[in-house]
């Protein structure tokens, strides 16, 4: 998996591309705890629109950004959902408790 970033205005966008499974997320989880610990942005957006694979460390790597963005006071919007992301987090139900934005690829940041 890889991990791209941009950090401007407050705001910290985050990509990850690939599959995340057992295997990765621990290394995504970190770096991303990093990004927020050294930035301590006011909105972090996932971009979750590149994976191809979610499991349930996807699902944890998602909730767990979401409780660290809070303790910085930051908002956590979770953007373009790939299918395979979309699904897991409907089935947790995730869908009911962050932000989800799903925008066309012309938009994309």
């Amino acid at each position: 998996m890889e991990c791209s970033y941009d950090f401007k205005d407050n705001v910290l966008h985050v990509k990850l591309t690939g599959e995340i499974d057992h295997h990765n997320a621990k290394q995504a989880r970190e770096e991303i705890d990093a990004l927020i610990e050294r930035n301590a942005p006011k909105k972090l957006y996932l971009d979750l629109s590149n994976i191809t694979f979610c499991d349930s460390s996807g699902l944890g790597l998602v909730m767990g950004r979401m409780k660290k963005a809070a303790e910085f006071g930051a908002a956590f919007v979770i953007r373009n959902p790939s299918p395979a992301v979309n699904r897991i987090l409907n089935i947790a139900g995730m869908d009911k408790l962050v932000k989800i934005e799903k925008y066309a690829a012309a938009e994309n940041k």
